[in-house]
Order: C-alpha cells, then structure tokens, then sequence
C-alpha cells in the first residue's frame, strides 16, 4: 500500500453448482440493496452458467454495487468447442472469473498449462482473472494481479491454514509477482 492507497477487500462468492435461477434473483433482491457501496469493496457473485446473464441484468437494473464472475472460461476462442464458454462472449456479462479451481484441477484434469491458456483469454477480453493457487509451488501465470490461496489439506475440511502460513505464503507470492493481490479461499 503506498501514497495512502487502501487496500481492496475482495468479497467473491462461488455458487458451484447451486442455486436455478430463481433462487439466484431471490437471493439478489434481497442482499443486492444491503451490499454497501465502498470503493475499495469488490463484492463478487459466481453463479452457474445458466443463471449469469440473469444476475447481470437483475445486478444493473437493481443498480447493486456487485461484480458478476464466471466459475471458468475456455481455454479456446469462440468455435466449435462444444461445452466451453468462449471469453469473448462471457465479457458482455462477467468482470471477473475463477481459474485454476482445486476442483477444476481435481474433477477434471486441469494444468497449469490449461489455466495459463484461459488466463490468456480472460486478459484478451478484458476480464479479471482471479486464479486458484494450492501451495507456493503453483505457478501464477503473466499478467495475473490476483490470486486465491486454496490449500488442498483445508479445502471442505473445516481445519483452515493458521492465519500466520496464510499470510506467509501470501508474502512469498507477492514477493514474486509485482502488483498481486493475494485472497485466502480455504475453508
């Protein structure tokens, strides 16, 4: 933090796969008024890829002070990549996606190299890639400005990481990486 600069407090919430669409606008209606409206808060909702454009139109028209992200993006351009969610087309509804997930990583073979591609593509398109690191050892691809700390061993375990590794893993990715913003993400 330098010149007085505050900090961002990033607030991203990752739905999975929950929540039909008329559950996502309920929940909307009702905390979308409530968020507060700071410039330094960044509150995120990831809903599923059914509801996004949803929550997009309920979050403008209801004037909420929310970002809406993507849980994933392709790693390819708009095509004939059948399942895949081309960046260029999410960027009319998302500012922000989740990469490199540990669930991505676990359920379905992720690399380091697939999540460096679809970082690639969420900067071409202008979307903030928020990538998943498990451990110190995760690569953080170029451009990446911020970063959540998932360690595998606290993931749905309800043992989360003491404060003191959180912030000592945190520091060593800042260390390496010039303007990251590093989140904590486990359990």
């Amino acid at each position: 933090m330098d010149g007085g600069e505050r900090k961002n407090l990033w607030i991203i919430a990752n739905w999975k796969s929950n929540e039909t669409i008329q559950e996502a606008l309920e929940w909307l209606s009702i905390v979308g008024p409530k968020v507060e409206r700071r410039e330094n808060l960044k509150v995120v909702v990831c809903p599923t890829f059914t509801a996004i454009e949803e929550v997009k139109k309920a979050v403008l028209v209801g004037n909420y002070p929310l970002m809406v992200g993507s849980q994933d993006l392709s790693p390819y351009d708009e095509g004939a990549f059948t399942g895949e969610e081309a960046a260029v087309i999410l960027k009319q509804f998302v500012d922000l996606t989740i990469l490199g997930h540990s669930e991505r990583r676990q359920n379905f073979g992720e690399t380091d190299e697939m999540v460096a591609e679809k970082v690639k593509q969420a900067l071409d398109h202008q979307i903030i890639p928020l990538v998943c690191v498990q451990g110190k050892e995760t690569p953080v691809p170029d451009g990446v400005k911020l970063i959540a700390y998932e360690p595998i061993f606290a993931i749905g375990t309800g043992n989360p990481d003491t404060p003191q590794n959180a912030e000592e893993v945190a520091e060593e990715f800042k260390k390496q990486h010039e303007d990251l913003e590093v989140l904590y993400g486990g359990s």
